[in-house]
């Protein structure tokens, strides 16, 4: 019950802080803030980008199903100064299982995204994505877009057949790839634990950035995700997360990832790819505003 009462003691501060980012400055308080001790992940660096330093980084991704309408995404993605990684989702395409035609127009993202790092994601229909694909579909198609030479980091579902998970795996490390492992519930939220349980097999599983997204029906499931990514970050590893509660409702994990543990976080430029994601420039003055908190500056 502590930790409950703490974690919506802190989620209303961060709105505070959200709310007060253009309040003139006050006077000095007569008391110093407490001393804080806090994880932090070990910092991961693709291109220019420094994942688990400062405030959580922002995801955008491409929701397009034509290559000329995706390049047009690319444009905007790489252009706005808000974004960090751009997200290439291929199971929005119209020839997604076409590995030639995705790795060309995924090289063409690439060089859209002004030297953003190109997260590359299959997200199937049982996670929430557009399409069903069989598992060896999955991993053929994997496979052979690693060999193509333009990704940066690769989503790999976790719950896809193990033995294609570790082949998918080995060969993206292989090839200087990051392995961002993903599990997705859009109908419910697990337990805390089924949550920390989940994230700490993708760590063993040889996940670089661990990353689960769950739906909230009400305020406590909220706080299970926000938990769990804690007792992650506290307990159990130092390696990048991802974690979201989607929805409005869950709209406070997008924006405390800075506090609970979670080192990036989506957001969205045009249409979103998931319930709950915040537009972009709007989510970085937020990010913004919690960082010079929590960093004092």
């Amino acid at each position: 019950m502590n930790m409950r009462k703490t974690i919506i003691s802190m989620s209303i501060l961060l709105g505070i802080q959200a709310l007060a980012v253009s309040a003139p400055a006050s006077a000095a308080t007569s008391a110093p803030a407490a001393a804080v001790t806090q994880q932090h992940a070990v910092p991961v660096t693709i291109r220019h980008v420094v994942i688990g330093e400062g405030a959580p980084k922002i995801i955008v991704p491409t929701t397009a199903s034509t290559a000329d309408e995706v390049l047009a995404q690319a444009r905007a993605i790489g252009s706005n100064p808000a974004v960090d990684i751009i997200e290439y989702r291929i199971d929005y395409l119209n020839f997604d299982t076409d590995a030639a035609q995705v790795a060309a127009l995924g090289k063409q993202v690439l060089a859209a995204a002004n030297g953003k790092p190109l997260i590359l994601t299959f997200r199937t229909k049982s996670e929430g994505g557009s399409k069903e694909i069989t598992d060896k579909e999955y991993g053929d198609l994997y496979l052979a877009l690693i060999k193509a030479h333009f990704i940066d980091i690769l989503d790999v579902e976790m719950f896809r057949q193990p033995s294609v998970v570790r082949e998918v795996v080995d060969a993206a490390h292989a090839a200087g790839i990051k392995v961002v492992m993903s599990s997705h519930d859009f109908r419910k939220t697990p337990s805390t634990e089924e949550i920390v349980s989940r994230l700490r097999k993708q760590d063993k599983m040889g996940a670089d950035i661990l990353k689960i997204a769950v739906m909230p029906h009400n305020v406590a499931d909220v706080l299970k995700l926000l938990t769990a990514t804690e007792q992650i970050r506290d307990r159990y590893s130092r390696k990048p997360l991802l974690t979201m509660s989607m929805g409005g409702l869950g709209a406070v994990s997008r924006f405390s990832g800075q506090v609970f543990g979670s080192d990036l976080t989506f957001g969205m430029i045009g249409e979103a790819s998931a319930p709950g994601q915040v537009d972009a420039k709007a989510l970085r003055q937020v990010l913004d505003t919690i960082n010079g908190a929590v960093s004092g500056k």
